[in-house]
């Protein structure tokens, strides 16, 4: 039986559902880069050095430069880091529609594909010709309280209910617009979008999902019932959770691996798809498929087992 619509869901599901973004997923573009920011990955030296030498390249080119601040005004983001440093601009660079591109210090990353050594041939094609950019959907969050929703948070990978450290599971009554889902019983659920398919919601046994199809995943986290499946959803959604365990239970938001609210029983989180997506530059040089088989080892030969149990 679907569970009674809270009084935050009735008004939150009044509401229409912003149109899915109209663009393309994959562009030719030409960015006439004159300002560029340069964000560095926290305390590494390595990432340090490289935008130090990345600044005075610029310079030579006659191109202006910001460190660790982002402008409106900025015609390209420069991510010296990995995965993790995009992540933590990616909505204030989608917010002033600025493209990003990543360089990866460190292993390979699924946004940050560009290695060090390729990185100014990359930025000299970028300054002279088209580039392509993909529009990379995004998740926008809020939590409601006596009616009253606070500001959203936006999500380039994903939206997590977590329990913390509660020793019990929560109970998580879910709609879809107005459709009952289920009361999913779990150590928590993961809302998130294609790009972050392959983040938590892969480790939890959620679907790869391309980053050109648009929808929102819903895959719970150690589900209590072997029968609560991820599900995939149209980027029209809007989706609403509360827990149904009664008072006295609370579960974290966390947003990208960034812990943002605690969420009381009596609360209601709602997610949809962001209006603006993130623009990043994709390498001419290397494609989807390519770093899913370089992260995941897709066709390399696995060691044999050293276990001699019968």
């Amino acid at each position: 039986m679907a569970a009674p619509l809270q009084p935050g869901e009735q008004e939150a599901l009044r509401q229409p559902c912003p149109a899915s973004s109209s663009l393309p997923f994959r562009i030719a573009s030409n960015i006439s880069v004159r300002r560029a920011g340069i964000i560095i990955k926290k305390e590494h030296g390595p990432a340090d050095s490289f935008a130090d030498m990345l600044g005075r390249w610029l310079q030579d080119k006659g191109i202006s430069t910001t460190i660790n601040q982002i402008d409106p005004d900025l015609d390209i983001l420069i991510i010296a880091g990995g995965d993790g440093t995009l992540l933590h601009v990616a909505a204030q660079a989608a917010r002033h529609s600025i493209p990003v591109i990543g360089i990866n210090l460190g292993n390979l990353g699924f946004l940050t594909e560009l290695t060090e050594p390729e990185a100014i041939q990359a930025l000299e094609e970028i300054i002279s010709s088209a580039v392509t950019v993909e529009n990379r959907m995004m998740l926008k969050a809020r939590i409601i309280r006596d009616n009253q929703p606070t500001e959203y948070r936006y999500a380039l990978n994903e939206v997590v209910i977590s329990k913390g450290t509660i020793d019990r599971v929560l109970q998580l009554s879910t709609r879809a617009n107005a459709e009952y889902i289920t009361a999913y019983k779990a150590d928590g659920l993961i809302f998130s979008t294609p790009t972050g398919s392959t983040a938590y919601n892969l480790s939890a046994g959620g679907p790869i999902v391309y980053p050109g199809l648009a929808s929102i995943l819903v895959t719970p986290i150690c589900p209590f019932m072997l029968s609560s499946r991820p599900v995939l959803l149209p980027p029209e959604t809007r989706l609403t959770t509360h827990i149904d365990d009664g008072p006295g239970h609370y579960a974290k938001i966390i947003i990208d691996g960034q812990s943002v609210w605690d969420m009381q029983a009596d609360e209601i989180l709602e997610i949809e798809a962001a209006e603006l997506p993130l623009q990043l530059i994709i390498s001419p040089h290397r494609d989807y498929f390519s770093i899913l088989r370089n992260k995941l080892h897709w066709g390399i030969p696995q060691m044999p087992s050293t276990n001699n149990c019968k």
